[in-house]
């Protein structure tokens, strides 16, 4: 019997597995982007600390260490197996395509991550036990891996946005996948961002030890609201390069988004371009509680709306330009030996192709048609919408609304005549037999009308 190679789905209700993969990504983000901005700090501070002969910069330096052993590595090393295991679990094809394509890339970032867990103790614990150009060199290979690490980790999450290329699909290999189009920007973005994050947590850090060393606080409250500023620069520079650099798809989603993009960008320009200013030229009125709010404004405001609109931006698609968001590869890759699966999901549909379709449900009876449609929109829907009608993550019934479907017989013939010719380029082409789209359509239009 013929079957597509799917996973089973898990739906979360009212808020769909993806958002919780949202959000702890957005959570190991903030650690992990902490981490590498602090390495490059770490880096600058040694490097004066050692010309300059100032060793009251090794005082902060372990401060900040201290603060960045538990901040990003203790809770960086929580939130990365989770985003493993809730991506798994959202889009375990996706992480399977992933897998296929860098392993070799997965492995060599490992080797950077483990060296750079190593030297960030290293660097704090042997502080005032190793001579100061020993750790000067250490304090450079810490910067080393930990800017290694991500720029590994950048190629493979460009590649979810696209290849870039057309030579990819041909031949498959590391190389094609890794160095698309979108990978300099994005990894330019993200250094500029990591930077400025670096100078913020810095703030927090010599906020706090005014009390107990008041000029070097408001000097290091000075500098890290130089390098934020610096940092702000970069980031605000390379996002223009990067949204260049994006597709065709996501340039038709930017259309509708871009308004809202601009607003917050402007908003968040203006109110941290203040904020830095007046660490630079008032120190003394950052305190603590200012500078930990700053760095909850910049997690809720900035840096989660921007990994959304990262994640928005490469859909129909989960990876690759090739497997849609509902797992579906939408192409052929011959390099990889990949077939196109649409057509024939649309000629056999999911009742018959899908491996985890309980035998009871392989047959629409008027008993289990509600069922069957559920079942149904989980597997083609659920990866972006929530289903129910008070749902938080893109709930689908507002899009029925916003179409103007008005009960089930519309909702088919937009699903058959919209959404199955793959009209809609930031939506995956989902074709199916007729009858299993009258079932999701009568299942979405119970929804919409509780």
């Amino acid at each position: 019997m013929e079957m597509l190679g799917l996973y089973p789905v898990f739906y979360v209700p009212n808020i769909g597995t993806a958002w919780l993969m949202g959000l702890t990504g957005v959570m190991h983000v903030l650690f992990s982007h902490t981490s590498v901005g602090a390495s490059i700090l770490f880096a600058f501070l040694a490097y004066k600390a050692y010309h300059e002969d100032r060793p009251e910069l090794y005082y902060y330096m372990k401060k900040y260490g201290i603060f960045l052993l538990v901040f990003s590595y203790v809770m960086g090393s929580i939130t990365g197996p989770g985003i493993w295991y809730t991506a798994t679990v959202a889009s375990p094809r996706g992480i399977s395509s992933l897998i296929h394509n860098f392993v070799w890339v997965w492995a060599t970032e490992w080797v950077f991550f483990i060296y750079e867990v190593v030297g960030v103790f290293a660097l704090v614990y042997f502080m005032d036990k190793i001579d100061r150009k020993t750790h000067l060199k250490l304090t450079y290979t810490f910067a080393i891996a930990s800017v290694g690490t991500l720029a590994l980790i950048v190629g493979i999450i460009s590649f979810m946005m696209w290849p870039g290329n057309d030579a990819y699909y041909n031949t498959g290999s590391v190389s094609d996948a890794f160095f698309g189009i979108n990978t300099f920007p994005h990894m330019f973005l993200r250094i500029g961002f990591m930077v400025m994050m670096s100078g913020i947590i810095g703030m927090v850090i010599s906020s706090a030890m005014k009390k107990e060393n008041p000029a070097l606080g408001v000097e290091m409250t000075q500098k890290m609201g130089i390098i934020s500023m610096i940092g702000g620069f970069i980031t605000m520079l390379f996002f223009m390069w990067y949204i260049l650099a994006l597709p065709e798809n996501a340039h038709a989603l930017m259309g509708k988004l871009l308004p809202g993009i601009i607003m917050n960008r402007i908003i968040l320009t203006v109110l941290f371009s203040v904020y830095f200013a007046i660490a630079i030229f008032r120190p003394k009125w950052i305190n603590k509680s200012l500078a930990s709010v700053m760095v909850l404004v910049i997690l809720i405001f900035g840096l989660w709306p921007g990994e959304k609109l990262r994640e928005s931006l490469r859909k129909p698609y989960i990876a690759g330009h090739y497997m849609y968001s509902n797992q579906i590869i939408g192409r052929d890759v011959p390099g990889k030996g990949i077939k196109n699966e649409v057509p024939l999901l649309a000629a056999k549909g999911y009742l018959k192709l899908d491996p985890w379709v309980p035998t009871r449900l392989r047959t629409i009876t008027p008993e289990n048609k509600l069922e069957v449609g559920r079942m149904l929109a989980i597997r083609a829907c659920s990866n972006c919408h929530s289903l129910e009608k008070d749902g938080l993550y893109r709930p689908i019934v507002v899009s029925i609304r916003i179409a103007n479907l008005k009960d089930a017989e519309s909702i088919k013939g937009y699903m058959k005549n919209v959404i199955g010719t793959g009209s809609i380029p930031y939506m995956p082409k989902i074709a199916l037999p007729d009858n299993e789209y009258d079932a999701i359509a009568t299942y979405l239009d119970v929804q919409a009308n509780k």
